[in-house]
């Protein structure tokens, strides 16, 4: 709202980050709102459309979520790496394009891995060790290897993962670089106080997302399942709003003569 109010944050970068936050608002509330009424109702139970629902819904949001992280990585590297040609390599049409596939891409994804899942048969009952239904969760419950065909598809998704990962390491090798160029120690502590958390958040989503996705579902305990799983789902869209708003001078101040 900040950003579409403000005609000075019209900008490529505020554009990635209203896409972002919608994302980050839609991931979060697909799995926290369900967990908390199954606490205050004291039960633990969901729909198996509920179920489908939440799979389809949280993968959509977070792959399209880690594409935009991408996105806004290569437009911070033009921005501080090729300042020149930042207006015509960022115009308007190749932002849209870029959020489009964004969102396009987490729909594909979303529907391979929900359409893939629940064409399996389930037969070790019906208890998810989870506070959400998390496929590798589901996976536990299928019959015999039939679950084999979606590991793979977590397989080439985790690939695909470490290498949008891979991308946003060099682009953010090549700004540090930049930045460590700048005269001005104020402008090196700025560019840094930015790229640094946003890398720390990164990082911890796709370690914590491949572990939690790739590693046997026999080999760890049902604590640790539960702390990789919210430090995965749960962290990045809570710390994605304190990196790029609450710490954003423009942000705050166009919020400020929102308010006055």
């Amino acid at each position: 709202m900040v950003v579409a109010l403000n005609n000075h944050l019209q900008t490529p970068m505020y554009f990635f980050l209203v896409n972002l936050s919608i994302l980050d608002l839609g991931s979060i509330s697909v799995t926290i709102p369900k967990s908390m009424a199954n606490y205050i109702l004291n039960t633990r139970s969901i729909s198996y459309a509920g179920c489908v629902a939440q799979v389809f819904l949280f993968v959509f949001f977070t792959e399209a979520d880690f594409a935009f992280l991408t996105v806004m990585a290569y437009d911070r590297y033009v921005a501080i790496c090729k300042p020149l040609h930042y207006e015509t390599v960022m115009n308007s049409r190749a932002c849209v394009q870029m959020a489009a596939s964004a969102w396009i891409s987490g729909i594909l994804f979303s529907v391979l891995h929900t359409g893939n899942t629940f064409a399996l048969t389930f037969c070790g009952g019906n208890m998810v060790d989870q506070f959400f239904c998390e496929i590798p969760q589901l996976l536990k419950l299928t019959c015999s290897d039939s679950y084999l065909s979606e590991v793979r598809v977590l397989a080439f998704n985790a690939c695909l993962l470490l290498g949008c990962f891979v991308f946003i390491i060099v682009s953010y090798v090549q700004i540090f670089k930049s930045v460590l160029r700048i005269p001005s120690e104020q402008g090196r502590h700025k560019a840094l106080s930015t790229c640094l958390p946003h890398l720390t958040v990164v990082s911890l989503f796709v370690c914590t997302g491949v572990f939690a996705y790739l590693k046997p579902t026999s080999s760890s305990t049902s604590a640790l399942y539960l702390m990789v799983a919210v430090l995965y789902s749960v962290v990045p869209p809570m710390m994605n709003p304190i990196i790029y708003s609450i710490r954003n001078k423009e942000i705050k101040g166009a919020l400020r003569k929102l308010t006055e």
